[in-house]
């Protein structure tokens, strides 16, 4: 189903100390959407993945995931109810090999159930087909380019069976090349995965994105589709033309 609200942040906020890293920001992201959130430096924009992840505790507001409060509920509650998140800085096992990496996230949400194992490397390898890795799989993460640790990043996201996938700056430090090769990933995904995206790299954004949102010194300045974002005139003035959206 795509026609209802997945995400729901109402007046959500994190402080510290007397800084407001995220003051009051409603958000509400639809089933099935590729949504963005765009913003300059010290916009909020990781500080509201990390509330949404749970990563973080917010000070104040809610945060509802279909329909369900989990404001307080700890990061593997989250993925249960199928919360996923790649952060800027990985997260992988850089020991293990690329299979193993997908496998403990396949396993993690399956079971360990007997005569399950055949199935999870199953499944395992079939996520790696998907983001681009299936030759790779008997390498150690360590052993990957920056940008195929991405995609493996990916590929460990989607073996909890996630209906929110959080990428926090998927495309930072890729080459132009791999950023391709990347947005082709997330193109392609399901719409049973509905997608929200902080990235700078606004090519990709707009190629991307059916909704952006724009974060300003942690408020939300602007929600609306690509086009009326680019054609805003207060998002130009908050990011001190910096932006410059091509059409």
């Amino acid at each position: 189903m795509t026609d209802h609200d997945l995400l729901e942040l109402r007046r959500a906020s994190r402080h510290f100390g007397s800084f407001r890293a995220l003051d009051e920001v409603d958000l509400t992201v639809r089933a099935g959407a590729r949504h963005a959130v765009i913003g300059p430096n010290g916009a909020g924009k990781s500080t509201l993945f990390g509330l949404i992840s749970g990563t973080l505790p917010t000070t104040a507001g809610t945060i509802h995931v279909d329909g369900r409060d989990v404001t307080r509920l700890p990061v593997h509650r989250r993925v249960g109810l199928g919360v996923a998140a790649t952060f800027q800085h990985s997260s992988l096992f850089l020991r293990e090999t690329v299979l193993e990496n997908v496998l403990l996230a396949v396993v993690r949400r399956t079971g360990s159930r007997a005569g399950s194992r055949d199935a999870a490397i199953a499944k395992a390898h079939e996520l790696l087909d998907r983001v681009g890795l299936p030759a790779r799989h008997g390498l150690t993460a360590a052993e990957l380019s920056h940008g195929e640790r991405r995609q493996l990043e990916v590929a460990v996201a989607l073996g909890t069976e996630p209906r929110l996938l959080l990428l926090d700056e998927p495309a930072a430090g890729m080459s132009p090349a791999e950023t391709a090769r990347l947005t082709e990933l997330i193109a392609a995904l399901p719409r049973e995965v509905t997608v929200l995206l902080i990235e700078h790299d606004l090519d990709m954004v707009f190629e991307l994105a059916d909704t952006v949102t724009v974060m300003h010194l942690g408020r939300h300045l602007k929600t609306g589709s690509p086009d009326e974002v680019r054609a805003s005139a207060e998002v130009q003035t908050a990011y001190l033309g910096t932006m410059e959206v091509a059409s």
